[in-house]
């Protein structure tokens, strides 16, 4: 039985991903995401504020707007159109099933014109129409998840704009699909053990969302847990199959959400460097995807762990190169951060970007945005009145209550009681921030 716990515990590690972000994909045409309302497959859906406190998701970001459209492309291709934003940065993000990052289209990627794009599904023969670009998906479900620069509320009204301009519609008269989610079962309804139905979901799924072809060779070898039957072998299993799958459940969560806590990655001043963990796709590469060995990690193995991590912790996040982020608990001296103290964060020369940066605060443990009286959670290059000194750097005041010193007000981000964790994240980074050119400075303790 131990080499069938080990083949579980390996089976949970590869389908976590999958598994999860359809769930997730489900459930947002139910229930939406934050701000953002939900909609039914092949549907833009868009956030028309910025996040507050009242978002109870996770990390959600408080300086662009967001999209988010679940796509199925079973019933023919979808046409994607985009508005000329006038320089104004965005990026609408395909994420395949299995959670790969595989087409970017935005300023970064295709720039900040008009522009069509056609969504195909796994094995489409057809003319692209004159003009537009072909993007192909993986799988025949994908995610787009798009980001809309916002500089404050007083911009809520030019963003929204730009969201009504873009579309998404069947290529053919009748053509697209309910959601495959809708038609397909997501599990057979005679599993009743909901760790069975784990392993149930990713037999089904496998089946109707083939992997890359890598990938759907590596999994043949899970055919001893039943993850290749044609009918669901998880109804009344075997006593020693159905505990081996118990127990590779439990072995292979523990290992997913030890990866996740202790991601690896490089820290700098106590910051970590988040910047490639989303790396793990190496065989889906379309429009505005980098192919260069820096941003793919060609360990399989090494892969699917990192894919597990970054869905267990970052669904529907995206590669470091379209937007970077780093994050920290503590300060210079390795103290962890506290509300009840006063800190500094200078800048001699700010992050290197191409199009915005900002600094977020998070409580712990929730990572969630907390109410304070500037109603102020982030704070960056897109900030009202900053003040910057003579020499041209900017000091960050991190603090619960509101500085004396005017100029030092003008740069006050409060924070929340208690423990917290603020992210820096930097929209179209410059290579200096990957290649030792630019380090973040430390977070230091005033009072």
């Amino acid at each position: 039985m131990s080499d069938l716990r080990a083949l579980a515990a390996e089976a949970y590690v590869y389908g976590y991903p999958m598994v999860f972000n359809l769930d997730e994909a489900d459930r947002f045409t139910h229930a939406g995401l934050g701000p953002v309302p939900p909609a039914p497959f092949n549907t833009l859906a868009h956030s028309t504020r910025l996040a507050g406190p009242d978002d109870t998701f996770a990390g959600v970001n408080n300086d662009t707007v967001h999209t988010v459209a679940q796509l199925d492309l079973s019933g023919g291709p979808l046409l994607l159109t985009v508005p000329d934003t006038a320089g104004r940065y965005y990026v609408l993000r395909f994420v395949d099933a299995w959670t790969n990052n595989f087409a970017y289209v935005g300023r970064r990627a295709t720039g900040t014109a008009a522009g069509s794009f056609l969504l195909t599904g796994p094995g489409w023969r057809g003319e692209v129409p004159a003009g537009a670009t072909r993007i192909a998906c993986p799988t025949a479900v994908a995610s787009l998840i798009g980001r809309w620069a916002c500089a404050g509320p007083e911009d809520l009204p030019a963003t929204a704009a730009l969201q009504r301009a873009t579309r998404l519609e069947a290529l053919a008269p009748g053509g697209g699909s309910a959601g495959p989610l809708a038609g397909l079962p997501l599990s057979d309804p005679d599993v009743t053990d909901g760790t069975l139905m784990f392993f149930e979901k990713l037999r089904v799924r496998t089946a109707a969302f083939p992997p890359a072809p890598v990938d759907a060779e590596y999994q043949r070898h899970f055919a001893p847990l039943g993850l290749l039957a044609s009918a669901s072998p998880y109804r009344s299993p075997e006593p020693e199959l159905a505990d081996a799958l118990r127990e590779g459940f439990t072995e292979g969560r523990e290992r997913v959400e030890y990866a996740a806590a202790h991601a690896e990655g490089p820290e700098q001043n106590g910051w970590r460097l988040a910047y490639h963990a989303f790396d793990h796709n190496a065989d889906f590469f379309e429009t505005g995807v980098l192919t260069d060995p820096e941003w793919t990690v060609r360990d399989r193995d090494a892969a699917r762990l990192l894919r597990a991590a970054a869905a267990r912790t970052g669904l529907w996040g995206g590669h470091g190169y379209e937007a970077a982020s780093a994050m920290t608990w503590h300060d210079a001296d390795g103290e962890p951060l506290e509300g009840r103290h006063t800190y500094t964060l200078r800048f001699e020369q700010p992050p290197p970007v191409d199009a915005f940066w900002s600094l977020t605060m998070y409580d712990l443990p929730e990572y969630h945005l907390v109410a304070n009286p500037l109603d102020r959670y982030a704070i960056g290059d897109r900030t009202a009145g900053l003040r910057r000194a003579a020499d041209g750097s900017l000091t960050l005041h991190l603090r619960p209550g509101r500085p004396e010193d005017e100029e030092a007000a003008a740069n006050w981000l409060p924070t929340p009681p208690g423990r917290f964790r603020p992210v820096l994240r930097m929209y179209e980074p410059k290579a200096a921030l990957f290649d030792g050119g630019y380090e973040l400075p430390a977070i230091r303790r005033v009072t």
